[in-house]
């Protein structure tokens, strides 16, 4: 989690520009309503503010990928992107049972 120090409240956390590329977006347009409803809500409510894992939570760093990738959970589905200097991108979602056959496409 980014921090910084303002002078009025105290803390605040850095805002990240989050990104979908075009495969990601046909993915969440291919989701059922309620599914793709809830990951788009995960994905801004958790990468806007904190996409680096802290603690225990749905975000996961994935070992053996040069640049990092990381992965956010959410119920079934499965959001797999990477940081680059402000910016997350979202580089694909699936299902979790689909999962291994896109890491061996994102290596």
């Amino acid at each position: 989690m980014l921090l910084y120090a303002n002078w009025k409240n105290g803390v605040t956390l850095k805002k990240f520009k989050v990104i979908f590329s075009l495969s990601a977006q046909k993915e969440i347009e291919n989701l059922e309503t309620d599914d793709a409803i809830q990951l788009v809500k995960d994905i801004k409510s958790y990468l806007e503010t904190s996409p680096i894992p802290f603690g225990k939570t749905r975000i996961k760093k994935l070992t053996g990928f040069k640049p990092p990738l990381y992965r956010m959970r959410s119920g079934d589905f499965r959001a797999y992107y990477r940081i680059v200097s402000n910016e997350v991108i979202i580089l694909a979602i699936t299902n979790k049972k689909d999962s291994e056959k896109v890491l061996k496409k994102l290596q």
